[in-house]
């Protein structure tokens, strides 16, 4: 059987928050299409796709907060897109704030078969940024005061047998430059990992220690250290540009499990990029007697303080 599946990242240009849910909409399905066109069957949307990254702002209103999440995926808002993937064929993920039935609030992204079901749902783990808004920055990073940490590990889900049957798991944003979340999906056999983004193109701590074009390179480094390190393809999708005033970096790439740039976006604006992916070759790196060959090298009795340590500790 051949497991090749051709894979789209759409990569979508800033959102403003004077722009309608319906433009953003025709916008996410417009690049839908150009991915199904060009002969994609899974395509990857940015993180919160929906809306502008509205964590940048204090906003202290909870009507006007709420406005941003989605109370149930899919909803009638965003069931558009989900319509038109089914009729396409084409499965997706795409990355929302998610606001539950309890008033629990997450960093969601889903990934949807090309059924229109939801195959899984995954909550970012690692959230950048404050509680307090930081008065000494022009723009704040507030995920910890919108969103809990993500309750539900590191899922994976089997993607369909006319996609090859690939193991497939998300990550959002931070979580790409974290090792622990990919080696979670890694021990579980992941081939496809979703990624989407939304990283300043400045210091968000307020400084001038990282440009955007270095965020560019330490976005592109982490995708392909990590797919190298687990055997498995990635893409990783940016929503970019200058949004709100705000600067986004783009670089959205597709990445093969020997760490080689399959596809990579060269605008900051929406754009497409797709790519082959041969989910045998996530076996060059981790099958019997390959380099990561987890079952062969790996020493999970020398690796506690992963688990059970969070600050480093230097000696004294």
């Amino acid at each position: 059987m051949t497991r090749i599946l051709t894979v789209a990242g759409a990569q979508l240009g800033p959102i403003q928050h004077a722009d309608t849910r319906a433009a953003t909409m025709a916008r996410l399905i417009a690049l839908l299409e150009q991915s199904a066109a060009r002969g994609a069957r899974f395509v990857v949307f940015p993180e919160l796709a929906f809306t502008t990254f509205f964590p940048r702002w204090l906003i202290e209103d909870t009507a006007e907060l709420d406005t941003y999440y989605e109370q149930g995926m899919p909803n009638a808002a965003v069931q558009p897109l989900f319509d038109r993937a089914k009729a396409l064929g084409v499965g997706f993920s795409i990355g929302f704030a998610e606001l539950t039935p309890e008033g629990r609030r997450f960093n969601t992204a889903v990934l949807v078969g090309a059924d229109g079901a939801i195959l899984l749902k995954y909550r970012k783990v690692h959230l950048p940024g404050s509680v307090e808004p930081r008065p000494q920055n022009r723009f704040q990073q507030l995920e910890k005061r919108y969103f809990e940490y993500g309750d539900l590990g590191f899922p994976v889900a089997r993607g369909s047998a006319e996609w090859g049957a690939p193991v497939m798991g998300s990550l959002i944003c931070n979580d790409r430059r974290w090792p622990e979340a990919w080696r979670c999906l890694g021990l579980q056999g992941v081939e496809l990992v979703a990624i989407g983004y939304n990283s300043a193109a400045y210091d968000p701590n307020g400084g001038d220690a990282e440009d955007g074009a270095r965020r560019v390179f330490h976005s592109t480094l982490a995708v392909q250290a990590n797919a190298y390190m687990n055997a498995t393809w990635a893409v990783s999708v940016a929503k970019a540009g200058v949004e709100d005033g705000a600067g986004l970096i783009g670089g959205s790439v597709i990445v093969s499990p020997d760490g080689l740039i399959a596809a990579q976006a060269t605008t900051e604006g929406d754009e497409v990029i797709v790519a082959d992916c041969d989910f045998d070759a996530c076996q060059q790196g981790r099958g019997p007697g390959k380099i990561f060959d987890f079952a062969a090298h790996r020493r999970p009795e020398q690796y506690r303080r992963i688990v059970e340590q969070t600050g480093a500790l230097p000696p004294a």
